[in-house]
């Protein structure tokens, strides 16, 4: 459950990863030797015994490719619905639901008791891992040792290094078990990182393992038990196809902003299929290619869909597979006119909200929160409508130059 974009969605995609080199400032001034004794002493003091050190010790080296793959990692630059449209290409609707069906009394187990829906579930076992097909074959101390020492998120997989030596130190899994993701060190068919393995996952099949490599039963319960714990609430909404009128307040489309859906249908947004009831259950309006391409309501429920991940594109074609094994129809196409902007153009713009005055963090290429928040503000300043999408217009507006990064 990475944070960024997926190297096996970029094997699902059939595309390589791609993007800007993220620009690093920090420097590690010690060799890496010096690094790893210094944490074995760490581990030890944290209740690591001297065993599982030694037996994880000839994995943990220093490996240039995943410094190098994680320099490099970039978006994917794809709209919404060429993202989902390559996602949920082939077989893989048809291998959900027969997955859906095949495991029916294990999903209404795990529903019962954790809350979450089999086809939630089922959207993420396919997406993170083609329903277990593709989990990665390397092993993760490799991986999570290189990026504990690396400067640029060293604390942060010091943690994940700590908490894969507890996963076996626990007995859930021998070190030669510990395979996972090529250079980001998750694990299983749910790809979940060292430290949410540690936290979340449970032991459904009963055997005294907590084994999310082979166990389909540990697998899904453990995937329910994570969402819950980011605020799943059983029996509710969490995705709805909605179509929007040419006029709105759009700058309340936001996901920081839940509103009833009666406010919603006094503005004139209806459902797309069936009807959408003018009752008080909050929602946001999510329009992830802007005012022009499909919209959503997003109901609570998918703000634990972001616990999971926080890459938009990614987490909204999730949710959507969701509803789509759920029963709903494909989504409307929308303009297709609306593209998603290359890197150097995210990058051009971003510049430009930073000489505004906005907190947007690295100019890295990417739209995460806190650039799409200030493209809301920019877009207001110049009169444009605040929809949160990036536009070739709204750099023009802002005195940059649109034609950067154009093949």
């Amino acid at each position: 459950m990475r944070k960024t974009a997926l190297t096996l969605v970029a094997a699902l995609l059939g595309v390589a990863i791609a993007g800007p080199a993220l620009a690093v400032t920090c420097e590690t001034t010690v060799s890496f030797a010096r690094w790893l004794e210094d944490f074995k002493k760490e581990a030890a003091a944290k209740g690591i015994s001297p065993r599982v050190i030694a037996q994880a010790a000839p994995y943990m080296k220093f490996e240039q490719r995943i410094i190098d793959k994680d320099r490099a990692q970039g978006i994917f630059n794809l709209t919404f619905l060429k993202f989902s449209d390559r996602l949920l290409a082939g077989a893989r609707m048809q291998n959900g639901l027969n997955q859906m069906k095949t495991h029916a009394a294990l999903f209404a187990k795990v529903e019962k008791e954790y809350g979450v829906p089999a086809p939630v579930l089922t959207a993420f076992w396919g997406l993170e891992s083609d329903f277990g097909r593709i989990t990665g074959n390397s092993n993760v101390f490799g991986a999570i040792s290189t990026l504990a020492y690396d400067c640029r998120r060293g604390e942060f997989f010091r943690g994940q290094l700590l908490d894969a030596l507890r996963i076996v130190e626990g007995g859930d899994l021998t070190v030669d078990e510990m395979k996972g993701g090529d250079w980001a060190g998750e694990l299983g068919a749910m790809q979940f990182t060292a430290s949410d393995y540690f936290r979340s996952a449970v032991d459904y099949d009963g055997d005294g393992r907590r084994d999310l490599i082979k166990s389909t039963p540990d697998t899904l319960a453990s995937a329910g038990n994570f969402l819950r714990g980011h605020g799943w609430k059983r029996g509710q909404p969490w995705l709805q196809e909605v179509k929007v009128p040419r006029e709105l307040p759009w700058d309340q489309a936001d996901l920081t902003i839940l509103l009833p859906r009666s406010q919603w249908v006094a503005w004139g947004v209806r459902a797309a299929h069936g009807k959408l009831p003018a009752d008080g259950a909050k929602a946001s309006l999510l329009l992830p290619m802007g005012r022009k391409g499909p919209a959503f309501l997003a109901y609570e429920n998918f703000q634990a869909l972001l616990g999971w991940n926080n890459s938009m594109v990614y987490v909204t074609t999730i949710a959507y597979f969701a509803t789509r094994l759920d029963g709903a129809p494909p989504v409307g196409r929308g303009d297709p006119s609306v593209e998603a902007l290359q890197p150097k153009q995210v990058m051009e713009l971003q510049r430009l909200l930073i000489k505004d005055g906005h907190d947007i963090g690295d100019v890295d290429g990417k739209i995460g929160a806190k650039t799409r928040a200030a493209i809301k503000l920019a877009q207001m300043k110049v009169k444009l409508p605040a929809d949160s999408f990036p536009t070739l217009e709204l750099i023009e507006r802002m005195g940059g130059n649109p034609g950067i990064g154009k093949p």
